[in-house]
Formats: structure tokens, sequence, C-alpha cells
């Protein structure tokens, strides 16, 4: 029987037994945007224009990055928040993402509610330096060095509430030491003086501070990730050094609104694993000293839910303040 002539109780069976109509059929049929919360030339613009780039030549449709910088990432990313969650909005975050709530109590996003994972870009290792002059050969030393000087050393960071400045407050706790805290409002400045011998210490990324060491002007004492750099993979990590609480890391993440459908994020994440497996984007990520991550939306869940829990625990403990 000719399908015009069915039964409107068969047309309705029979649809019901095909399941439910995609979202992701006809998606995407125009241009993408990825918000990037931060300024152009950053970490997350780079990253945000590499895998739009690839997006648009695998799609065929265009993608663009939007730059919303201000605040801490924080109008970027209410910006994203506020978007329809019909996939052509998405947004390029960073490790600010879960610092931002726990330091703020005014933020106007929620990062469990607020938004829907859709995967883990990339992440990169992060360590403990001291200037040459800080007579201090490895991180027990060191810890020896600020208990038996309490409030003398200090140790810079790229502004308040940013993740080296919370990471060395974690160190602080877990060490029971006291260091002063010097913020500056970049890591340009910060990093200089590291390497003068004006600071102390700094928590700050492998691949910045390798020339560095390398011209003798600063020392590794630790990294703080999992296992061993493999730019310095005769430096210690903390947990080798018996501070596993320490461990932190350099994020990147995509986001997309929290009432985006399951199956565009599904494709999405699909899309980005591709992406991050070519050799050129391993390339781009390298040289930001940034290792390609993946895998499935749930990761980038688990991660900032842990991410949330401990920063708000640190900020509470070293009673820290936003600006």
């Amino acid at each position: 029987m000719p399908i015009d002539r069915l039964p409107a109780a068969a047309l309705i069976l029979a649809a019901l037994a095909a399941g439910p109509i995609s979202a992701q059929q006809d998606y995407p049929r125009r241009a993408i945007t990825i918000i990037a919360p931060f300024s152009p030339g950053t970490g997350i613009d780079i990253l945000a224009r590499t895998c739009g780039q690839k997006l648009s030549q695998r799609w065929g449709v265009p993608v663009v990055v939007d730059n919303k910088p201000g605040a801490s990432g924080n109008i970027g990313t209410e910006l994203a928040a506020r978007a329809a969650g019909d996939g052509y909005t998405l947004m390029m975050t960073a490790t600010a993402f879960a610092l931002n709530p726990a330091l703020s109590k005014k933020s106007r996003y929620d990062p469990l509610k607020s938004f829907t994972p859709v995967s883990l870009i990339a992440t990169g290792v992060l360590s403990f330096a001291i200037n040459a002059n800080t007579p201090a050969a490895d991180i027990g030393q060191f810890v020896a060095l600020a208990k038996s000087n309490p409030g003398k050393l200090n140790y810079a960071s790229t502004g308040n509430g940013t993740p080296q400045h919370l990471t060395m407050e974690l160190f602080k706790l877990t060490t029971a030491t006291a260091i002063t805290h010097v913020p500056y409002k970049g890591a340009a400045e910060a990093t200089k003086d590291l390497a003068g011998g004006y600071v102390d210490a700094m928590i700050l990324p492998v691949h910045t501070v390798a020339p560095l060491v390398h011209a003798g002007k600063v020392r590794l004492l630790a990294v703080l990730s999992d296992e061993p750099s493999s730019v310095f993979p005769n430096v210690p990590t903390l947990k080798e050094a018996g501070y596993p609480e320490v461990e932190s890391s350099v994020w990147y993440g995509l986001m997309a609104p929290a009432s985006t459908p399951a199956d565009i994020v599904r494709r999405l994440n699909g899309e980005i694993s591709a992406i991050l497996a070519l050799a050129d984007v391993k390339e781009i990520l390298a040289k930001q000293g940034l290792s390609p991550a993946g895998g499935e939306p749930e990761r980038l869940s688990r991660l900032v839910r842990t991410e949330l829990e401990r920063w708000r625990r640190v900020i509470a403990e070293a009673k820290i303040r936003a600006d």
C-alpha cells in the first residue's frame, strides 16, 4: 500500500519505531562561533583558532572566533552561558573557568550547571622554579629554608587569583610554610624578576621557564605533573618529593551552553578527537608547551568538578579574595 494511504495510526507507529529525529542530522548548516574569553594571541585564542579552522575544513561551514576578554575571562564566559544551546555557539576555556566562581561569589555562571563539556583539548606541565641565587638544591631544602625564615622568602605570580597564585598557596598550606606573595600584572614582568633575582620562587609552565633554565638564571626544583616532564626528565615531581596534594596543571577545554543536545555534543567530541590526532595540530600544541588531551566529555566534567572543589578549599583556607 502506498505510504500516503496508510492509516494515521500506522504512520505514527512507524515514526516511533524509527526512533527520535536526531538534532545533528542537519548540523551544522550555518556558521559556528567559538567565544574566546581572553585576548588574541593568548593560549585560549590560539587553540580556538586551531580547532575552529579544522572544524571549518571538515564541515564546510565558517567557524568564527569571537574574542571577549575582560574580568579574568568572566565577560566572555557569561556571554557564552547565555547563548542558545543549539551547537552554534561554543567556548574555548581554561583553568580560570573553575577558579573564578571559586574566587568570587558574584560570578554569574555556574561551571557545573551553565555549560555542558565537549572535550578536554590540551594540558600543560607546571614547574616549581627558583632564581639561581636562592640557596636550595631541591624542594626539601627550599621547604626547610622557608620554615627557618618565615615570611622572608617571596614568590611571584601573574596576579591575584591566578592558577600560579593559588597553586603556590596550596603548596604553602601543604608544607606549612610562610612565603610572601608578590603579584604582578602579567607573566613577562614576573618571569623577568624571577630571573633577575628580585623574587625567590614562582610556579610557571615548563616551556616558559625552559630558556631561563638553560641560561643558568633559574633552577627547577620540581614539576607539578603526575609524571616527569619530557622537557626536563631528570627533574622530580612534587609527588615524588612527598607532596602529591600539590599536583596541578594548565588545561584547556571546549564547552557548549548547558542546553545543547547530547547528539550534537557527541558529534563535536568525535570531530575534536580526530582533530587532536592530526600531526600539524600536535605541532601547534607542542609550540605552546601543551599535549593533546581529548577523551569523552565526562573527562572534562570530572576535571572541572575536581578543580572547583580543590580551589574552593584553598581559597577558604588561605583567605584569598578577588581583586
